[in-house]
Parts: structure tokens; sequence; C-alpha cells
């Protein structure tokens, strides 16, 4: 296994400055919420090298992704008991602008490896940018400048503003909305609320708030936002908030967390001791169980697809990939497993960059159905939560505390 040497500051960035453009990672998953980086060139096996960082900043704790728009980087985390936005040169890490507010946040006992958050990843669209803490604050700001657009909180509407272990829902910006699901355990709303003012738009009221994060897709031929609920798998209209379907789902302590993914028509949902699953949707019927897989089980990893392939980490085994065929719920290959808690699965093309909580982050090639790990890299001597930004070529990657931008340097790396 290799160990990064991590060489900090600018002198060392022209080592693997990206050949691309850096593409805008602007929210969860990347731009279309799929986890998927298009664009991104990993080195040729025997010229890749080092991992090496051109820079690293403290910037609290917390397992919010960073995002990245236009040259710049975004990312949310605590500081003592305030909640931090910060704004930082995504070349050279220096910080451009900066904005805290208190949040006190006592931990579910169950969570306290976790700490007090966020867990939210930000959005950054058309000029602003959206945060919700882990208490479920709901902030805007202006993109360039920092200064607060707006923020809202909802103490005054529900008797709890966060779920068991903490909002982690992470706003979805469609068109002039900006939506999230509000609220705490048993009572909450989905809600739309508009870009500029803040203002409601619209709210689906039929359940509390899960950990999961939404999409928009069109299974069906039918624009919808699809998610997770305290108890339940669901679609809305985006543009207004009306229930499209809806399908009892509950795991154990409501821990609804798994992005679900979009094939064709069908669409894929996961969640703990709970097979993997799939529905098909079609216009103005209810959604139809098409298979399922109870060789797989999702806890808080998100999958990812590539044709007819998903792949993704099952929590079984003490954590282990996993491909399966998206369209039959064949598990076509599992890896041995003890990978660990959870992994960040990000497809960069010919390969899967998979980063655990173990803070190993590695290359596995795919070899028709299965993964082959390339090269390993450790990026962090303690817990990483938190999904990389792919940027260009390079990495952006948050740690316990810190943030870092990497690429590789160097002669090649080994699988050992």
């Amino acid at each position: 296994m290799k160990t990064i040497a991590a060489v900090l500051g600018g002198c060392v960035a022209g080592l693997f400055a990206s050949s691309l453009p850096a593409s805008d990672w602007n929210q969860w998953r990347g731009p279309e919420r799929t986890g998927v980086a298009s664009g991104f060139t990993l080195p040729k096996p025997g010229e890749a090298g080092s991992l090496v960082a051109a820079w690293s900043v403290v910037v609290g704790e917390g397992h919010a992704s960073p995002v990245v728009s236009a040259g710049r980087v975004y990312v949310f985390a605590r500081e003592g008991e305030q909640e931090a936005v910060r704004c930082l040169d995504l070349e050279t890490g220096r910080e451009l602008w900066r904005d805290v507010y208190p949040v006190a946040y006592d931990m579910n006992p169950a969570a306290r490896g976790h700490g007090k958050g966020p867990k939210s990843t930000p959005v950054v669209a058309d000029g602003r940018v959206f945060t919700f803490g882990i208490q479920g604050h709901l902030s805007a700001y202006d993109a360039r400048t920092g200064a607060l657009l707006w923020r809202k909180t909802f103490g005054q509407e529900y008797k709890e503003t966060s779920p068991a272990f903490g909002t982690s829902v992470s706003p979805l910006v469609d068109g002039s909305r900006v939506i999230v699901h509000v609220g705490g355990e048993d009572s909450g709303a989905l809600t739309a609320f508009d870009v500029a003012t803040g203002q409601v738009v619209w709210k689906w009221a039929g359940d509390g708030p899960a950990y999961t994060s939404p999409i928009i897709a069109a299974p069906g031929g039918v624009r919808q936002l699809i998610t997770q609920s305290q108890k339940r798998c669901l679609a809305v209209d985006p543009e207004t908030g009306v229930l499209l379907w809806e399908i009892p789902f509950t795991t154990p302590y409501d821990q609804n967390i798994v992005t679900p993914v979009v094939s064709g028509d069908v669409v894929i949902f996961g969640g703990i001791r709970n097979p993997l699953f799939a529905v098909r949707v079609s216009r103005g019927s209810p959604p139809v169980t098409v298979w399922e897989s109870r060789e797989i089980s999702q806890y808080m990893s998100s999958p990812v697809l590539d044709g007819h392939r998903l792949y993704g980490m099952s929590d079984k085994h003490r954590g282990s990939l996993f491909t399966l065929d998206a369209k039959t719920g064949t598990v076509l290959w599992k890896s041995e497993g003890t990978l660990g808690s959870n992994a960040s699965v990000t497809d960069v093309g010919p390969a899967l960059l998979v980063l655990t909580d173990r803070g190993e982050l590695t290359v596995q090639d795919k070899k028709g159905d299965a993964l082959v790990a390339r090269a390993r890299y450790q990026v962090a001597d303690a817990p990483v939560w938190a999904s990389p930004a792919v940027v260009g070529d390079r990495l952006l990657i948050k740690g316990k505390t810190t943030l870092a931008l990497y690429g590789f340097a160097g002669a090649a790396p080994t699988a050992d």
C-alpha cells in the first residue's frame, strides 16, 4: 500500500495540473447526482504515481462533501458550537470568504462516532450557495461575496427540526426552487423554497425526513423528484409537490439513507437489513417491483450505474464491493469483504474510485463484471465519511477536519 507524501503549497500544483478544464462538481454526487465523473482521465497503469496534495487546509469537523463551481471550492463544516461555510480558491486553497453562525447540537448516543455534523452537502447554482445544517438551518449565500441572502429555521413549525441522527438531506436546486425535506421524526415536509426569497413554493407533508438526498429523473416518461422519506420510497411532481407514487419502506431505527439510482424506467432503492430492489415506473400506474437481491444490502453507501452494471458497496460481510445486473438484479461479482462500514463510490469511466471510512482510497479497474484493485492510497489517518469531489483529473477529499486537493505524480503505485 502506498502512503501519500503530502506535499503542501502551490509549488507542487504544476506536477499534476489537470489537462482538462476543471468541471463543476456543484452538488451531492456531482452535477447529475449520480456519482459519475465525466472527463476524468486516470493515468495509465505503469504511469500512475503517488497521490500528492497540492494544498491542505483546516476547515472544521463534519462530513458534508466539498463542492466546486467556477474555480471555487465550497465546504460546510463545524467549528466548536458554530457551523461554518467557506469559499476557497481551487488552485491555492486560499480562503475567499467565510460565514459562521451558532448551532448547539446534542448527538444521539448511537451516532457519537459521526460527530456533530454537518452532514448535508451544499449545492451551488446560478450564483447562489445553499447549505442545510445539522439542526435544519437552511441558508442561501451569494456565491461570489458570501453575503447571506436568507436563512430559514423550522423550530416554530416542527417539534424536532432534524431526524434522530441529525439532518443529512442534501439540498437540490430545480430551476427557481431549492428542495429539502425539513422537520424531524414523524413530522416534516418535503418542501420547495424560492431560491431568491426563501418563500415556500410547495410542500408534501406526508412523512418525516429520512437521510436520503433526492434526485430528479423521468422514469415512465414523467419528470419527477424521487427520494426516501422516514418510512417510504416516493416521488412527487417537482413543479407542484403533488405525490405521484409511494411505497412503504422501513429500516431499523428509520435509517433510510441510500440515494436512489434510475436506469430507464426502473428505480433502484436500498436500505440496511433490506434487499436491494428495483421498481418499474409507468405513467399513471403504481410502481411494480421487478427484482430484489437478498445477497446485497446497503446502509449508507450509494451505488453507481454504468450501462447495465450497478456497482456499489454492500454492508454484508463487513463491507464488500459488488457488481449487479440492473436489469435483472443478478449479482455478477462480489469482493471478499471487510472493506469497512462505509465507502463513497465514484465512477470515472474505466475504473471506480472507492474511498472508505478507514481513510483508504482505491482505484478499482472494471474487468468484465469484476473489479480489480489497481492501486491503494492512505489519504487520512482518521475516518473519512465525506464523498470526494472530482475536479478535472484531481480530487478534493474532506477528512475529519481538513480539506485537501490531490492529484497523481511520480512513479507507479502497486496494488499490494
